[in-house]
């Protein structure tokens, strides 16, 4: 949890959610303010990749694998807090969402690999940097939207295998066949390819949008 608000206040508010254990409040890097999570990461520098590119990452990258490993709660954070935050996750190779509402949650939202915005209480700033707006400001919205994104991700991917394994499969025996066999002996004709392809073409398209239909 990235907050604005007094440290404090943030813990409290974990412990009451479930974002922070009771078990782990005291253990180090678990709660930490803006300031000393600037001061321990070091910043960002800009490193040039050449055509005119700047990326950012971490000064002490180290230190910041420690504190990411730990980090439950930021309290009294800038938005420059949060940009840090998400450009170093980002730059170990995680994957990033973000949710947010304010203005000064657009930076992190924007560099996020997934950002979210309240539709009712977001700022048009927040909406416009992020990639899904929540129309009714429910966390439980976030859930439902990974589902049906794993969902249609995993229809789409079954469907490309299906296509790939029979239009692979009737490529190699037309090759085998027009090599060894003699054209009167072909194993599949232009009529049988056009039924193979009706067939094919027809009834996984139907499968694809039932599955992701019923999803």
């Amino acid at each position: 949890m990235v907050t604005g608000d007094n440290i404090d206040t943030a813990k409290a508010i974990a412990l009451e959610a479930g974002i922070l254990k009771h078990e782990h409040k005291d253990r180090k890097y678990a709660v930490m303010d803006g300031k000393t999570f600037r001061e321990a990461c070091g910043g960002l520098r800009k490193i040039d990749t050449g055509n005119d590119l700047l990326r950012e990452e971490i000064v002490n990258k180290e230190i910041f694998k420690e504190i990411a490993a730990n980090l439950q709660v930021l309290g009294r954070s800038t938005p420059e807090d949060k940009y840090m935050l998400v450009t170093g996750l980002r730059d170990i190779g995680a994957t990033v969402a973000v949710t947010g509402d304010g203005t000064n949650d657009a930076p992190a939202l924007k560099r996020a690999d997934v950002g979210f915005a309240m539709g009712i209480c977001g700022t048009e700033v927040a909406k416009e940097a992020a990639d899904i707006i929540l129309l009714d400001d429910n966390f439980a919205s976030i859930v439902t939207a990974v589902k049906w994104g794993r969902n249609i991700f995993s229809c789409v991917r079954k469907f490309l295998q299906f296509q790939l394994v029979i239009n692979i499969g009737a490529i190699i025996i037309l090759i085998v066949g027009s090599v060894v066999l003699s054209p009167d002996s072909q194993p599949m004709g232009t009529l049988q390819m056009l039924w193979i392809n009706i067939l094919m073409d027809t009834f996984a398209a139907l499968a694809l949008a039932l599955l992701v239909g019923l999803a």
